[in-house]
């Protein structure tokens, strides 16, 4: 891996060289995020039936929030959308997930595919600390050979660092080690890092659980700027956060869809008693 590490005047003069770094960037990258659609699934871990016949439908270029408290499935909802569950050997999915009318889950789709097109950003920010900012960005477009040559690779790199409103603030340290960036600039780069590899659709797992308010103001802000260019499905057990920043909201509780419909519905009109008492902050377990 050393062999991949720049120094940062070497990324200082390759990306600053440019007039117009974007514009090409901008071309190749879709405006139009994915459309998802669930419909009765249900998954397992080990001998424990997680999800309970849960269907969903999440329209291109929204926000989407699955809201409820920890332990109702939340978490493992978001892991089956892009077949992250896969890996674990103790888990079994019924139902099927698609993605612009395509089965995921029928057996001649390659998981990997799936992946590279539906990002994930985590609980806990997980960028590769003793590699530089920069290669953070750019290792999962040069492995998948998604850009032509090093100055492609440099529009990307710069374009996903100021979509996820980090570029200002580590432009003149491409080189240090991700590990020295705090916290919240750590999840900012986990989140570029996923917008590099130009997925039509990006799942966030409580992406603000460990941060403070100011992060989370930025990581909220971001949110809502990233449906513009594709799909976002966001998880929380923070209803205030979902109303911040979703357009769309489903209620889960003990792996059951409880109620989903348009964000000011839920928050003002809610159908079941069950959301009613989740949103106000009267549901006691």
């Amino acid at each position: 891996m050393g062999g991949c590490l720049h120094t940062p005047g070497y990324i200082d003069r390759a990306i600053h060289s440019y007039k117009d770094p974007l514009s090409k960037v901008i071309k190749m990258q879709s405006q139009r995020g994915a459309s998802i659609e669930i419909k009765s699934l249900r998954v397992w871990l080990g001998q424990r039936e997680v999800i309970r016949g849960i269907s969903l439908s999440i329209p291109s270029n929204t926000v989407f929030t699955i809201m409820g408290p920890s332990g109702s499935g939340k978490s493992t909802l978001l892991r089956a959308i892009n077949r992250i569950l896969d890996i674990y050997p103790e888990s079994r999915v019924e139902g099927s997930v698609y993605i612009d009318g395509v089965d995921i889950y029928s057996g001649r789709i390659d998981p990997s595919d799936v992946r590279k097109m539906i990002g994930m950003v985590f609980q806990i920010p997980n960028p590769i600390p003793n590699m530089s900012i920069y290669d953070n960005v750019a290792l999962g477009p040069r492995i998948n050979r998604i850009v032509r040559d090093k100055k492609e690779l440099n529009e990307l790199v710069k374009w996903a660092l100021e979509r996820a409103y980090l570029w200002d603030e580590v432009r003149d340290r491409l080189g240090k080690p991700a590990g020295e960036l705090s916290g919240g600039q750590q999840q900012r780069l986990c989140i570029a890092r996923a917008l590099a590899m130009r997925p039509r659709a990006i799942l966030m797992d409580e992406p603000t659980s460990n941060l403070d308010p100011v992060a989370t103001a930025k990581i909220e802000s971001l949110i809502t700027e990233l449906r513009k260019i594709l799909t976002v499905v966001l998880v929380t057990h923070n209803p205030f956060q979902a109303s911040r920043v979703s357009d769309y909201v489903a209620f889960i509780y003990d792996g059951r869809l409880i109620e989903t419909g348009s964000a000011s519905k839920i928050f003002t009109r809610p159908e079941s008693e069950l959301t009613e008492k989740y949103v106000t902050g009267r549901m006691v377990s």
